[in-house]
């Protein structure tokens, strides 16, 4: 009886010790994404008011929660049963976010007319002003879905030769580091400001220390969340890019004299215009069919 506890026990320190070793392996090769992740979404949980910045986060962390409950059981079937049917997962994802990116240029250099236009203050109502944080949580879910997919797709493969226990705790563990960590981190920037401001209000003292540091929070932040806009959608085209390059069998070692990063951000930035394109006639002729 007391040998085949410690023989239990013997086993459980056995697949810990495989299981640390092999998440060490598998956040190596989703630290990349992960970044991309945290870009992304730091980007689409700001431009928020002040008060309802964390209210939003927390929406969209939820959904993201929901969303690693949704793909682990469904990822963990598929590559069992069907894992031809990830890949088909995945190329539809990196074919959204490849249009997402490609929007987000093209709106750049071609603003709608409105946008030249001085801010108009609206006044919304409660029900407006949470219609349009749902619209904007919404996507942001959504975005997160298919960076989700693409984490959990390479970690599930970083550990494919490992037992099913070692397989469903590794992968679990990526997938609440991909959400804990990285929307622990959105959290911190876009409150970098009311952070700043508290360390102006520390002490009496004119010019201290704490002030010079609150004074560069406040004013840094609005410089970091316009660059995370443009980080935001570098990484929705290298991602998108690194999806087809990986995924599809006619752009392995296709351009093997240049550098990945730039192969995989023109393949992200040529698919999304094609489908931007491809959307965009389809609005049209929708449209014009709608008239009728």
């Amino acid at each position: 009886m007391a040998s085949g506890f410690f023989a239990l026990l013997d086993d459980i320190a056995a697949l810990m010790d495989d299981v640390s070793v092999m998440t060490k392996v598998a956040g190596k090769k989703t630290a990349g994404i992960l970044g991309d992740d945290l870009a992304v979404n730091a980007e689409k949980a700001s431009g928020f008011i002040s008060s309802r910045e964390l209210p939003v986060l927390w929406a969209i962390t939820k959904g993201s929660l929901l969303n690693k409950v949704i793909i682990l059981p469904v990822a963990f079937l598929l590559s069992a049963f069907v894992p031809a049917a990830i890949i088909i997962i995945l190329i539809f994802g990196g074919l959204y976010l490849a249009y997402e990116g490609a929007e987000k240029i093209y709106e750049y250099f071609f603003p709608h007319a409105h946008a030249s236009e001085k801010p108009v203050l609206e006044e919304l109502s409660e029900e407006e002003v949470l219609a349009r944080e749902k619209g904007k949580i919404k996507s942001a879910v959504i975005t997160d879905f298919i960076l989700s997919v693409e984490i959990i797709i390479i970690a599930l493969g970083s550990v494919a030769t490992q037992v099913l226990s070692t397989q469903i705790i590794v992968v679990t563990i990526i997938a609440l580091i991909a959400t804990v960590g990285v929307y622990g981190i959105v959290a911190l920037i876009i409150r970098m400001d009311e952070f700043g401001a508290k360390l102006i209000d520390f002490n009496d003292s004119e010019d201290s220390f704490s002030d010079k540091i609150g004074k560069f929070l406040v004013s840094a932040l609005p410089k970091v969340i316009k660059s995370l806009s443009i980080i935001g959608t570098i990484a929705l085209l290298l991602v998108s890019g690194g999806i087809f390059s990986h995924n599809i069998d006619f752009l392995h070692g296709l351009f093997e004299s240049i550098p990945s990063i730039i192969v995989e951000f023109l393949l992200g930035l040529v698919v999304g215009i094609i489908v931007l394109a491809i959307v965009s006639l389809g609005k049209k002729i929708w449209k014009s069919m709608s008239k009728k």
